[in-house]
């Protein structure tokens, strides 16, 4: 009874984020098109009485798009980019003190140097899964990797000399990692790979 439950209350959430994003999103359109609309009224300053409220006005939105992207996505690095932008925010248009101004700078130092030195090679990555059989050099062509490989390779040979490298045991889900890809078999059917995942790293 548990795990159905944990599967509705999954299922229930990722939905209703969907539909918050949606929200979100109708609402930045909106807004947008007021803001793109407004624009023949700048001479008269009726919209935007200063400079700082359409600045204010334009972060806002792009938060407001970080923030979909944060709630489809589910990745560190949108996560990062919604307070790296709401920091921004805050020390480009709150002139409040010199003082606070650094905080905010040193705030976004210390994002960055968390990005560089505790996120994970692969925690932004992009995957698409191929045929074993495909040649590499399509691979290479098409996702954009450099994955060695000699004459007309494919993804199942590059895998499976890796995996005898590490001296891994060849089954779903097993994985090699080159410097800035990683292969994973995504299928076996009737004892033979047919499916390989090709996961790129993003950072």
């Amino acid at each position: 009874m548990k795990k159905y439950a944990n599967a509705f209350l999954k299922k229930l959430t990722t939905t209703l984020e969907f539909v918050i994003a949606l929200v979100l999103a109708g609402g930045i359109i909106l807004m947008t098109t007021r803001l793109i609309l407004s624009f023949g009224n700048l001479p008269d300053m009726d919209q935007f009485p200063n400079y700082d409220d359409l600045l204010t006005t334009c972060f806002n939105l792009i938060i407001g798009v970080e923030m979909i992207r944060m709630l489809y996505l589910h990745t560190p690095m949108t996560v990062f980019e919604v307070l790296l932008f709401a920091i921004a925010r805050q020390v480009i248009i709150d002139h409040s003190s010199p003082v606070n101004s650094l905080i905010g700078v040193l705030a976004i130092a210390i994002l960055f140097a968390t990005r560089k030195f505790l996120f994970v090679e692969f925690d932004e990555s992009e995957k698409t899964v191929f045929r074993a059989n495909m040649k590499v050099r399509y691979i290479n062509k098409i996702f954009h990797v450099t994955i060695p490989y000699h004459d007309d390779e494919t993804l199942l040979d590059i895998l499976l000399r890796k995996l005898a490298e590490e001296e891994t045991e060849v089954g779903v889900g097993a994985c090699a990692y080159f410097k800035d890809f990683g292969l994973r078999i995504a299928k076996i059917t009737n004892g033979a790979i047919t499916r390989i995942e090709v996961i790129r790293s993003i950072h």
